[in-house]
């Protein structure tokens, strides 16, 4: 592949601009962002130990399930 050094510099810019606006957007949203309150936060940590326990225990059922069915057919 060869390649021209405006092809490479155009390409060197493209990506260096994308950087640049992805690191004002993460600026941006940092900014807006705050604290949660001791509710929300509460609240954030009930649902996911919730979702974690729950895919605990889908993993579980698969487990059981992998090891039982082939002890009941053979």
């Amino acid at each position: 592949m060869d390649f021209s050094i405006e092809e490479t510099k155009d390409y060197v810019l493209e990506k260096k601009q994308g950087l640049v606006d992805r690191i004002k957007e993460t600026k941006r949203v940092l900014k807006i962002t705050e604290k949660p309150d001791r509710e929300e936060f509460s609240m954030s940590a009930k649902v996911t130990g919730a979702g974690m326990i729950i895919i605990g225990a889908i993993g579980f059922i698969f487990y059981l399930a992998s090891n039982l069915i082939p002890q009941l057919l053979g």
